[in-house]
């Protein structure tokens, strides 16, 4: 079995599209109205973005203590 670049995985705008598309259809099988589930879809988005963030930064903070002679 492979090993999951769970990095990669969660900085995937197409991942978080999937995640959003699932919860959103179990939300219209039970009978969640349309203001509910924008709201849970923007919590996932939100939540998406938040995550590409902070892997971005770390991604950056190793490269500059791998090259600390580099100047931002």
């Amino acid at each position: 079995m492979k090993n999951i670049n769970w990095k990669r995985k969660l900085s995937s705008r197409k991942f978080w599209a999937a995640v959003s598309g699932v919860v959103i259809s179990i939300m219209v099988i039970f009978g969640a109205d349309s203001g509910e589930q924008e709201r849970i879809a923007g919590a996932i988005t939100s939540a998406g973005v938040l995550v590409t963030y902070i892997l971005a930064e770390g991604a950056a903070d190793k490269a500059a203590l791998e090259n600390p002679d580099d100047e931002e």
